[in-house]
């Protein structure tokens, strides 16, 4: 196993792709369109969007809880690269567990939908978590046909979740000038709501 990982590691342009297979980190080959492969880049994918995430402004306790999920993240993609393989630990989701529920109970109650906007940093947080259920189907699909723990699932299910709270946490940090506040879907009721009150629907 060491051998491959070291190969793979010292040798970037393999070529041995050119055939639309590739190797899973116990050496056997598969066609690049499998369930598994899948899997795999969703979770790359998300790895990378959290890493332009982290060269954004960020609090300190966010930069670092983030920096954490980027490992966790990378155990993940290395237990999928190996079928039957455990590399995620249990440790890993009630972490998430216990920074969604730190990060949510700061926050005032949604009363309706937000969209996936504000500051850059929330915007490119709104991105990851919908790439993190991206990735969770391709981890449910893929337990659909092989067998798959459960521990992989949860986490990107919170992870999803916690990037979302972290988003409103993040438009509200004010770390280069514009937080404030979640950016409200103008919904009919609300613009009902509103006239009754006397406000301005559109919020000016």
């Amino acid at each position: 196993m060491a051998a491959i990982m070291s190969n793979r590691l010292t040798q970037i342009a393999t070529r041995t792709g050119d055939d639309g297979t590739t190797g899973l980190g116990d050496g056997s080959r598969v066609p690049k369109d499998h369930l598994r492969v899948a899997a795999m880049g969703e979770v790359d994918e998300l790895n990378s969007n959290l890493g332009v995430l982290l060269a954004e402004p960020l609090p300190d306790d966010v930069r670092e809880l983030l920096s954490v999920i980027q490992h966790e993240l990378f155990n993940l993609g290395g237990e999928l690269s190996i079928p039957g393989y455990e590399l995620l630990k249990s440790e890993a989701v009630a972490r998430l567990d216990e920074a969604l529920a730190h990060y949510n109970a700061s926050l005032p109650r949604l009363k309706e939908f937000i969209l996936p906007a504000g500051t850059r940093s929330a915007a490119i947080a709104h991105v990851g978590r919908t790439v993190a259920r991206r990735a969770e189907r391709s981890v449910v699909a893929l337990a659909a046909s092989e067998t798959v723990r459960a521990e992989p699932r949860q986490f990107l299910n919170r992870l999803s979740d916690l990037l979302f709270v972290l988003a409103r946490v993040l438009n509200r940090a004010n770390l280069d000038g514009l937080g404030g506040d979640d950016v409200y879907w103008k919904s009919e009721r609300l613009a009902r709501d509103a006239a009754a009150d006397g406000a301005d629907p559109a919020g000016s």
